[in-house]
């Protein structure tokens, strides 16, 4: 087996120096737990464990792609992130300070500069204001500029995404899905954030209107320096904006890395059953591709297994699984993963080799 570095809470991502790599934003330990009473007369209370001690670095002018199943926590740690929700414990660190406890005059100036771009953009803007009234509406509320700047600011911020400025007095309803997320981008930006949290923002649009968004999250990146952490199921958009990917799964982090590291040799057999799944164009090539298909349920974060929480569904899994978690540990090329057996899913090739391998199991029972 491979020997590893565990992840320390104040290691660079990269382990180079310290203070040239220090990372815009720092999530450390973060954890989110909700209450929950069932049974008769509401006595039995249980946790459930949204999500549950995640370390995190976000790189100035970077993407960091965060993927998983549904329910694995993914949109919960993005509200964490803007503070939309307050988290049970942990630190969430930018630019050196911590706001993971922060006090509301804090929050205020977090919230300046960590913003959100919503999945459904008709449901995050409202139908009694305008398209100009919702974008100017962070700059009245923070009162950044008086009405007269704003109005000029709007204009300039629908310009920067690609909307005409007579827009400026329509309604969400008078709008198509990609305006409506074009709408939804600019009034993230008009408080000049370093980063902003994007939970799936093209989940609902076409395939066309898709890749102007993508392409217009691209520009803006280029041209303002500003991060993003992209909430996505579609792992090929995902590989296509993102410079690193943590993969989730129940509410911890399995795996992350460069997306070259992460799409070309992962490690984390979730990872694989997740690239598994992505299509390929040519149909013989599809047809022929060996299959990695994984069984069972996502497990209950109100009760999760014992050791790794992904034992349940792993094709490799061993007795000792069940005894310990695997902490987030790094590799020898850079990226880090949480898995007992991460030494022997190394690729050789850069392929994708199937972890149902009869010859990978009896290298791990010795």
């Amino acid at each position: 087996m491979q020997k590893t570095e565990a992840l320390s809470p104040t290691e660079p991502a990269d382990g180079g120096d310290a203070q040239a790599t220090t990372p815009l934003l720092r999530v450390r330990g973060i954890q989110k737990h909700f209450a929950s009473s069932q049974g008769l007369f509401r006595r039995s209370h249980r946790v459930v464990r949204a999500v549950d001690g995640v370390d995190l670095d976000i790189e100035a002018g970077k993407t960091l792609g965060l993927v998983g199943e549904s329910g694995c926590g993914k949109t919960t740690l993005g509200r964490m992130l803007v503070r939309l929700d307050s988290p049970t414990s942990g630190g969430i660190i930018l630019d050196g300070h911590n706001y993971g406890a922060a006090t509301s005059h804090e929050l205020k100036q977090y919230r300046q500069l960590v913003q959100m771009v919503f999945q459904d953009p008709m449901a995050s803007l409202d139908p009694r204001m305008t398209i100009g009234q919702s974008i100017s509406e962070p700059l009245t509320v923070m009162r950044i500029c008086t009405k007269k700047e704003a109005h000029k600011r709007v204009h300039s911020l629908m310009q920067s995404v690609g909307l005409p400025e007579e827009m400026a007095n329509r309604y969400p309803h008078q709008l198509s899905g990609g305006q409506r997320q074009r709408v939804g981008i600019a009034r993230a930006l008009a408080l000049e954030p370093k980063v902003i949290v994007l939970d799936e923002p093209t989940s609902a649009l076409d395939v066309s209107v898709r890749a102007q968004v993508i392409n217009l999250l691209r520009d803006l990146q280029r041209d303002t320096g500003i991060s993003f952490v992209f909430i996505s199921h579609d792992l090929s958009t995902v590989r296509y904006i993102s410079h690193e990917v943590a993969v989730m799964y129940l509410g911890t982090i399995v795996e992350r890395g460069p997306v070259d590291q992460i799409f070309e040799s992962p490690r984390h057999p979730y990872t694989r059953a997740l690239l598994a799944a992505i299509p390929i164009p040519d149909p013989r090539k599809e047809k022929e591709r060996q299959r990695y298909v994984l069984t069972g349920e996502l497990p209950s974060p109100a009760n999760p297994p014992s050791g790794c929480a992904f034992r349940t569904r792993c094709p490799i899994v061993t007795d000792f699984c069940a005894e310990s978690a695997p902490q987030l540990e790094r590799t020898e090329d850079g990226g880090y993963v949480a898995c007992h057996f991460a030494s022997l899913a190394k690729s050789e090739s850069g392929s994708l080799p199937v972890f149902t391998d009869v010859r990978l199991k009896e290298s791990i029972q010795q």
